[in-house]
């Protein structure tokens, strides 16, 4: 997989507080576990996962499972095969 840095200065993210996470694209969820953790390192409380899409067929929403927290997305892509990209329902 690819790596991605994650930095978010202290100053912005206080023990105690609660966090809405909120990502463009939500894929295998990586890049938000990354944000849950640094949250969580930072004593702050995830509470909820937003994206604008998501890519049900990589797994990201049952990677994210666990954090028994609400996960929403705007719009949800099924399948990207050739040119053709399927949007669920």
């Amino acid at each position: 997989g690819r790596m991605v840095e994650l930095i978010i200065s202290p100053e912005y993210l206080a023990g105690g507080e609660c966090v809405l996470i909120i990502d463009d694209f939500l894929a295998t969820g990586s890049t938000i576990l990354g944000l849950v953790r640094l949250a969580q390192t930072a004593g702050a409380h995830v509470v909820g996962v937003g994206a604008v899409i998501e890519k049900t067929f990589e797994g990201g929403r049952q990677a994210l499972a666990h954090l028994g927290v609400p996960v929403e997305s705007l719009a949800r892509i099924v399948s990207m095969e050739g040119d053709q990209i399927l949007f669920e329902d």
